[in-house]
């Protein structure tokens, strides 16, 4: 496992009327400040391209459809550095995933719906500052193959 990488599956608690499930609280290990949350749908079979936040934490969350997310430590003074961490999530298999500073991550949507995640971060949005790293898909540097499992 990539170091400081946490992974928490999610509890669905169901009724006769839907579910209730907590995806992240104050002090548990997956937990960080949060300046930003947001959501997103990708396109089934898509792949979004590695990024890098430079200088703060991710939560992320896949809520509808299915993902591989991809994590790649990139940080020089890492002990994990190189290391690549596959996580399948999604519906029915809800996890949260604390992602730190120096971790590239990238995500391909799996089956044939659109895939929709909830994404928490620990600095605020600024375009004209962006302060992340993009990385293509199909980096040499990662060297990730997306047609494996």
């Amino acid at each position: 496992m990539i170091q400081g990488v946490a992974i928490k599956k999610v509890t669905a608690h169901k009724s006769e009327d839907g579910f209730f499930a907590e995806l992240a609280k104050a002090g548990e290990e997956i937990f960080h400040e949060i300046r930003q949350t947001s959501y997103s749908e990708t396109s089934a079979g898509a792949i979004k391209a590695f990024h890098n936040h430079k200088e703060y934490w991710e939560m992320w969350c896949v809520i509808k459809g299915r993902a591989k997310i991809v994590l790649a430590d990139i940080r020089e003074d890492s002990p994990t550095k190189g290391e690549i961490e596959v996580v399948m999530t999604g519906e029915g298999d809800m996890k949260v995933i604390a992602i730190p500073p120096g971790v590239a991550h990238g995500y391909q949507v799996l089956g044939t719906t659109p895939m929709g995640i909830i994404y928490h971060a620990g600095k605020e949005y600024d375009p004209a500052n962006p302060g992340i790293e993009e990385i293509p898909h199909d980096s040499p540097m990662i060297g990730f193959d997306w047609s494996a499992v």
